[in-house]
């Protein structure tokens, strides 16, 4: 019997399963396919801290600082870089809202500053076009590599006696007087008294019989990966247009040479396939034109790249775009970290250190009132406030 279940094989819930075997906890952690077969995979997977709403900045500075010592705990290489984030304004009617951007991250100490034309952006990241108006400049934002960190915290949480077990739906969450007493799988019951809830767009169906599911708006991101180029840019870039929705976009090249970008965020038609055990959602053809139009204009390099991959990534946005990390009302032993909105990647080693102290009765590190699950008491519509930057 364990002590704890983690359902969810993300960089959350693999973060959260290595906190508590570190601090002492049996843990078992389950996952319907296997390790970030779902958003920790398809991400674009930047470590970013600028762009984030206010209440979210000090978690995403304080996990940045995780981030620079992370390959030597887990003893694994994430592929991680801190080479910066440049928020690009496609036009002068962009810099109003990049200016906003550089107000926000300076009233906490972040540092960021606007850069007003473009040869200031060029003179950072030679390969964009010139034809942009500006950018906020991050130097201490970054990127890693998804799959890679994913499997660096399970291998760590594995040499901690994590036991895993991939392929195998959980059906629901058994409780005796709304206290958790166990989780059903498609194979067996796995008896314990805790569970987290690190999820995605999937969960809801496990907390309906509680009465507390979270409102999400579930999305879609259209994602190109590229074979190989020389080494042309090495900060993170994203793209929202006030005057333009259809040039929003993100992207980075990879430690390989390969890019990696995205479209801005979609509605999702709800269709999705299996292919060799892991989930496969296919992007439209219009929306794959619009996100090798939009990025190719930011970088036209890209524009000569070999099209390595393509696919889509499911976005679980709440109706502010924040997380839920909180206790879920009323049932003992359940916790939940859910809702990120596309951009949880950077936060996942800290989001693990939150849930480790809920799930064990401690004070989490940072103050995560802005998270919790009541702030959505009585809301009747799923409408989400907009959200412009992923990673």
């Amino acid at each position: 019997m364990p002590d704890v279940v983690v359902i969810g094989c993300g960089i959350s819930g693999a973060a959260t399963a290595w906190e508590l075997a570190k601090s002492g906890c049996s843990v078992t952690l389950v996952d319907r396919y296997g390790p970030a077969a779902m958003a920790s995979g398809w991400t674009l997977a930047g470590v970013r801290q600028s762009g984030r709403h206010p209440s979210e900045l000090p978690l995403a500075m304080a996990a940045v600082k995780i981030w620079e010592g992370l390959d030597e705990e887990l003893q694994a290489s994430t592929g991680y870089t801190q080479h910066g984030n440049l928020r690009i304004g496609l036009t002068p009617e962009d810099l109003p809202a990049l200016r906003v951007i550089a107000q926000d991250g300076e009233a906490v100490g972040l540092p960021i500053e606007v850069l007003a034309d473009a040869q200031s952006v060029r003179d950072i990241a030679p390969a964009l076009s010139p034809a942009i108006a500006g950018a906020t400049w991050c130097p201490t934002d970054g990127h890693a590599d998804p799959d890679a960190t994913v499997n660096a915290f399970i291998n760590a949480a594995r040499r901690l006696g994590v036991e895993t077990v991939y392929g195998e739906a959980v059906l629901s969450l058994e409780s005796r007087s709304r206290r958790i007493c166990g989780v059903r799988t498609t194979s067996r019951t796995i008896a314990t008294d805790a569970v987290v809830l690190a999820t995605g767009i999937s969960g809801n169906e496990l907390l309906a019989p509680f009465g507390s599911p979270l409102p999400v708006d579930v999305k879609n991101v259209t994602v190109v990966r590229t074979r190989p180029l020389p080494p042309l840019l090495s900060q993170v870039l994203s793209v929202a247009s006030a005057c333009n929705s259809d040039a929003a976009c993100a992207g980075r090249q990879q430690l390989d040479g390969a890019f990696r970008f995205t479209s801005g965020i979609k509605s999702w038609d709800g269709l999705m396939r299996e292919k060799d055990g892991r989930p496969v959602i296919a992007p439209t053809i219009a929306s794959l034109l619009e996100t090798l139009q939009s990025f190719g204009d930011v970088v036209p390099a890209v524009r000569e790249a070999e099209i390595d991959a393509y696919w889509c990534g499911l976005v679980d946005q709440t109706p502010d775009a924040l997380p839920v990390l909180d206790h879920v009302p009323g049932v003992d032993g359940l916790v939940m970290a859910r809702g990120f909105s596309g951009h949880g990647f950077c936060l996942g080693p800290l989001t693990g250190r939150i849930m480790a102290a809920l799930v064990q009765g401690q004070a989490p590190p940072l103050d995560i009132s802005a998270f919790a699950f009541s702030r959505f008491s009585g809301l009747t519509t799923p409408s989400s406030s907009p959200v412009t930057l992923h990673g």
